[in-house]
């Protein structure tokens, strides 16, 4: 792909030149040049299946394209809202760590979790289980400072093996989980 800079000739130009040129127009006026996509005719499941996660991700960038986050991620760039929006939806965001180290099971302490994502993180919840697997407590964390998330406890845990899972989620809903035991 080539892009074309100061050309009054290819200026504005789109559409197909014969049956091997493509021409659009990008972001800013640019003209991108390209060599001209060969279709096939069946798709394999691979190709079906990001067919339709593209489909969803345009969708939600339809819906989202106006939001404030997106339109600041564009700035500067060479990428739209819209682009924004849809690389967002693709981008998973992710727990990084569980740190639990000035928990004892009492109530009012804090589990620290550190989560990102490429554009921003909506929401971190924690659920504490016992050995049993039981749910001890379960609620969202706020966030401290950087990719800091604080969760303090509400509930007082009797001694014994527990697990701790923090559960991230971005604006497309796309989410991530970690799970750590005191073990």
């Amino acid at each position: 792909m080539a892009t074309v800079k100061n050309n009054i000739v290819t200026q504005g130009l789109s559409g197909k030149l014969g049956n091997q040129i493509v021409f659009r127009s990008g972001k800013g006026g640019r003209t991108i040049v390209a060599v001209k996509p060969t279709f096939t005719e069946s798709f394999n499941p691979t190709q079906l299946a990001h067919q339709e996660a593209f489909r969803q991700a345009i969708a939600y960038a339809k819906s989202a394209r106006d939001e404030a986050i997106y339109i600041t991620k564009s700035q500067g760039t060479t990428m739209n809202a819209f682009n924004a929006a849809v690389a967002d939806w693709f981008n998973k965001p992710e727990v990084l760590e569980i740190d639990f180290s000035g928990w004892t099971g009492a109530v009012g302490q804090t589990i620290r979790v550190q989560a990102q994502d490429d554009t921003f993180v909506s929401s971190v919840k924690v659920t504490i289980r016992n050995d049993n697997g039981l749910m001890v407590e379960q609620g969202n964390a706020v966030q401290a400072d950087g990719l800091w998330w604080h969760y303090t406890t509400t509930t007082l845990a009797q001694s014994g093996i527990f697990t701790i899972t923090a559960e991230v989620e971005d604006l497309p809903g796309n989410s991530h989980a970690l799970t750590r035991s005191n073990d």
